[in-house]
């Protein structure tokens, strides 16, 4: 399944990043690391996965991984690239803001 990412941080980063994070969760290992890393708790990703800086952070910790980069990339049938992207569109870094 190929998304495209639009140039908007529109629905499709963000379908990524709700893929990817169905995809951390899938593990519980993989989802605590996520949790000690990014500092989100529990209750607050539930209810702040429509926060762009929250769906980034997510794809931020797959990003800073190789490993579970390319095991989510693969997993969702998504390349690198596209997951980095959907990250920079929801949150680009700041030299582009």
């Amino acid at each position: 399944m190929t998304i495209p990412i639009r140039e908007s941080s529109g629905p499709e980063a963000k379908t990524v990043a709700l893929m990817a994070l169905s995809w951390v969760l899938q593990d519980e290992d993989r989802a605590q690391r996520l949790l000690s890393l990014t500092g989100l708790e529990p209750d607050h990703l539930r209810h702040a996965l429509g926060d762009p800086a929250v769906l980034a952070s997510i794809l931020d910790f797959l990003a800073n991984h190789e490993r579970d980069l390319l095991s989510a990339s693969e997993a969702l049938d998504l390349s690198p690239d596209i997951i980095v992207a959907a990250r920079n569109r929801l949150a680009p870094p700041p030299d582009e803001m």
